[in-house]
């Protein structure tokens, strides 16, 4: 551990998620997060439950922070977010620093905080010496029927919802587990195999765009983003932070086969071909499953509904070692 000194002149809030990959009871990594902060001066709060998360964040919100450290996976993100924004109603956000410690780490690493290795000690000398660099940030609001109101950095359904299926269900998970699959997909793809056909099988349901209802009926991948990079250099969403609040909307309904050939371009952050296809930015974009228990994504946790909106939520001031 790197020796870290001194008293942070922001009021620094430091939430830790006990169920994230590496941050268990045992972690040395937690040991020293919370070390770290705590001589520091930040406060530190361990929980274990979106009810624990979100009287934590209710808390920080009755008192006021400068800045709030969430430490965990990209779940972990998107449900620390969630609350805040909740918890503030409506109120300026304080800064937010992602402290990656889940199995992937997607939007942290699109912010710059990518290495474990003495990570917690940098974060908290950053914050304390003021030299921490800032990413603004914009955010999705994410709407379901069954009341889910989550605030996230991407959404996606057909696919993208079926690949961290099988993904979650895996017993190893990390970023090598992902490249795993996403190979098995594409040369998958290539040969027509079952894995493949059932990964990239088109969802039924109705997508509109801003109130434009489209004609296509079934779509193999729908995905709203405001991260360009969804994850192992994957750029499908490559305009995402063009132009806030407007966020990206991709969208194919191509066959298994059709669409798999494209991920080489995805890779280099290159439009997808081929009809239907929808590639926007947007301000609203409503996705209607033909049944009623459809699966979707938010930043890599798998929810369920029969429809779901999503428009622009709150901006956020990132911060980064």
């Amino acid at each position: 551990m790197l020796p870290v000194t001194g008293a942070m002149a922001s009021r620094v809030e430091v939430i830790v998620n006990c169920n994230a990959r590496r941050l268990g009871a045992s972690s040395s990594l937690r040991r020293e997060l919370v070390s770290v902060f705590e001589q520091c001066g930040a406060r530190v709060h361990a929980t274990g439950s979106l009810d624990e998360l979100d009287e934590t964040a209710r808390a920080i919100a009755r008192r006021g922070a400068d800045v709030v450290v969430l430490a965990g996976g990209d779940g972990s993100h998107m449900c620390g977010v969630s609350a805040l924004a909740l918890a503030h109603a409506g109120r300026e956000l304080p800064r937010i620093a992602l402290f990656p410690a889940g199995t992937v780490g997607t939007v942290a690493r699109s912010t710059g905080a990518r290495a474990l290795r003495r990570l917690p000690a940098r974060f908290a000398s950053a914050l304390r010496e003021g030299s921490a660099r800032t990413l603004a940030q914009p955010t999705l609001r994410v709407q379901d029927d069954r009341g889910g109101d989550h605030v996230a950095f991407m959404f996606g359904a057909g696919l993208v919802a079926r690949f961290f299926e099988v993904y979650n269900a895996s017993p190893r998970r990390g970023r090598l587990r992902a490249a795993h699959i996403t190979a098995r997909l594409f040369f998958g793809s290539l040969c027509g195999s079952p894995f493949a056909r059932h990964v990239l099988a088109r969802e039924r349901g109705t997508l509109s765009v801003d109130g434009c209802a489209h004609t296509a009926r079934a779509w193999s991948l729908v995905l709203a983003s405001v991260v360009p990079d969804v994850g192992l250099h994957v750029r499908v969403s490559y305009r995402a932070r063009e132009a806030p609040p407007r966020f990206q909307v991709v969208a194919s309904g191509q066959s298994p086969g059709a669409l798999g050939r494209q991920l080489p371009r995805v890779l280099a952050g290159m439009p997808l071909r081929g009809e239907p296809t929808v590639d926007a930015l947007a301000l609203r974009v409503e996705f209607a499953f033909d049944g009623d228990d459809g699966a979707y994504i938010l930043d890599g946790d798998v929810l369920r509904a029969s429809r779901v909106r999503v428009s622009p939520g709150p901006g956020l001031t990132l911060l980064s070692p």
